[in-house]
């Protein structure tokens, strides 16, 4: 399984980016698929995550009703729109994907599959 993810850019504050995440290779119809990010010297976080099947999604306290994570299964590819970005959001940002599927905080850990990241910063 590969992830592939893109859109990372330059944007001011309050500005919105949209992230891609495409995923190749994937045999399994359930599982979930997951937004982390990492700033520097400071370890990965989680961001955001949703089951492949099933319409629930689940957010970091620090990005609920500005990020929204959706994914279109016929192309196994998973977005996250990024609304309102601050200079705190500015990371590297990673896509994962796991097998299983996964209810609230067990979704912040446990993806098997990760892309290479993409860089976002947010200038003030």
């Amino acid at each position: 399984v590969q992830l592939q993810a893109s859109g990372g850019g330059l944007v001011q504050t309050g500005g919105s980016l949209r992230l891609s995440c495409a995923v190749s290779g994937r045999t399994f119809k359930s599982g979930a698929v997951g937004w982390f990010r990492q700033s520097s010297e400071k370890e990965r976080v989680f961001v955001a995550a949703m089951n492949w099947v099933g319409g629930l999604t689940y957010y970091a306290d620090s990005v609920k009703g500005r990020f929204t994570i959706s994914r279109d299964n016929a192309k196994n590819t998973a977005y996250l729109q990024m609304d309102s970005l601050k200079p705190e959001d500015t990371a590297v940002y990673y896509c994962a994907s796991r097998t299983n599927r996964c209810v609230g905080s067990a979704c912040y850990s446990g993806y098997d599959y990760w892309g290479q990241g993409t860089q976002v910063t947010v200038s003030s």
